[in-house]
């Protein structure tokens, strides 16, 4: 007896164009790319600029992330009856100014605060954003809108992390936050002129939050957060303390970090790529093969640090890998909260930044702790070997119905999306 197919209608890929608005808000999201994660080749000269250890300037990097944890579901909620391209226009006005503070902070503290402002708008503008790219495409283009707004972070690691390392090295730190400033005005401009003006829900359309909040009664919605959160967790550990590990263990002088960073982003921009293509119709297949990768990878480089042709291509493995995963776990995350179009995006936002504050402060635990450098990759694999777990997890609840003795198929949730 065959029973009814319960896969979400898919749009051929081939035939199918993205709208351009989803375009500009991958755009912006470069920008925002940018500043989050730049301060990953910068660490050496804010800590002595500052007077503050690596690791205690690697926080910097932690605040950007509490904040895009914290601001991510607050700002969603806090907007959820204003038009969304006011909403995104307003957020990257105040990503812009947060930074020009940065620019002109005197000492540690200041630079500190306007790293969780900074944050808080990004969060906001993340989950929005996420929210309208998802809301004008098909169910079965999810991955691929969301490959777009990751494809910006892609971006930003090719040329805006290193671009900011050199600025750091070259002009100054602070240089590298006045470019972030006038790269949000950019993404300001496209957004005004591209994302379609829309009016807030009405009442009778809008789903009230307190609704909304019921996904977080799912089980399928906690596995989908904690893989992703111990995905960027493991991710990140390593990559926030990149720069001092070429320099101090592999033994490269500081004009290979900019370099080094180009490779990284020219493999998260190819995983991403490969992986919105993959994840809408091969999600968990395409999630077990870059988190294994990535795995194997940082246990290689926690072994070849100290032979500088391996860590550099390793580095650029790793970030294919590592994004290779990133469209599907966001596409995820969107389809076991369907019911909840506000809170989707803020959670998916709220999973990677809940790793990305993990990461950088287990990585600085491991290094203070005496273990060096090394050992960031080390505990990097771990984690990733446990977001491998948590999709393999998911996968057990996405298998489609099975006939027991009595031939009745056993319950599966009439809306659970048939993921692959």
């Amino acid at each position: 007896m065959s029973t009814p197919s319960t896969e979400p209608e898919r749009t051929p890929e081939t035939r199918y164009r993205l709208p351009t608005a989803v375009l500009v808000i991958g755009g912006a999201i470069f920008a925002l790319g940018t500043s989050e994660f730049m301060l990953s080749g910068l660490l050496p000269e804010v800590a002595d600029d500052l007077d503050v250890s690596i690791p205690t300037a690697g926080l910097l990097i932690s605040a950007f992330a509490i904040g895009m944890v914290v601001g991510a579901p607050v700002l969603a909620a806090a907007t959820q009856r204003l038009p969304r391209r006011l909403t995104l226009v307003v957020l990257l006005s105040v990503f812009g100014v947060s930074h020009l503070v940065g620019a002109l902070a005197p000492g540690y503290g200041l630079l500190f605060a306007s790293r969780v402002v900074s944050a808080l708008a990004c969060a906001g503008f993340w989950a929005v954003g996420a929210a309208v790219a998802i809301s004008l495409v098909p169910v079965g283009a999810r991955a691929r809108a969301m490959a777009v707004l990751l494809g910006g972070l892609s971006v930003a690691n090719i040329a805006g992390v290193p671009g900011g390392a050199l600025l750091g090295q070259h002009l100054g730190w602070r240089a590298a936050f006045w470019a972030v400033a006038l790269l949000t005005a950019v993404g300001l401009v496209g957004v005004l002129l591209f994302v379609p003006r829309t009016e807030p829900p009405s009442a009778a359309d809008r789903v009230p939050l307190r609704a909304e909040l019921v996904i977080y009664r799912d089980r399928r919605v906690w596995l989908a957060v904690v893989t992703t959160a111990l995905f960027a967790a493991g991710t990140f550990c390593f990559f926030s303390y990149l720069a001092p590990l070429l320099t101090e263990v592999t033994g490269l002088s500081e004009s290979w970090v900019p370099g080094v960073l180009v490779l990284y982003g020219v493999g998260a921009l190819i995983g991403t790529a490969i992986g919105g293509r993959l994840a809408d119709a091969h999600l968990f297949g395409t999630l077990y093969a870059g988190l294994l990768t990535a795995s194997v990878v940082l246990a290689l480089l926690a072994l070849l640090a100290h032979q500088p042709v391996a860590a550099v291509a390793l580095a650029g493995l790793l970030g294919l890998a590592a994004f290779l995963c990133g469209p599907g776990l966001n596409a995820r995350i969107f389809n076991v909260a369907t019911a909840a179009p506000t809170l989707a995006g803020a959670t998916a936002t709220a999973a990677f930044n809940t790793g990305n504050t993990v990461g950088p402060w287990a990585g600085g635990l491991v290094i203070d702790g005496g273990l060096g450098y090394v050992w960031t990759a080390w505990l990097g694999a771990l984690l990733l070997l446990g977001a491998l777990a948590g999709a393999w997890l998911q996968a057990r609840d996405s298998r489609p119905p099975r006939l027991v003795a009595t031939g009745r198929p056993t319950h599966r949730p009439a809306d659970a999306p048939a993921d692959r």
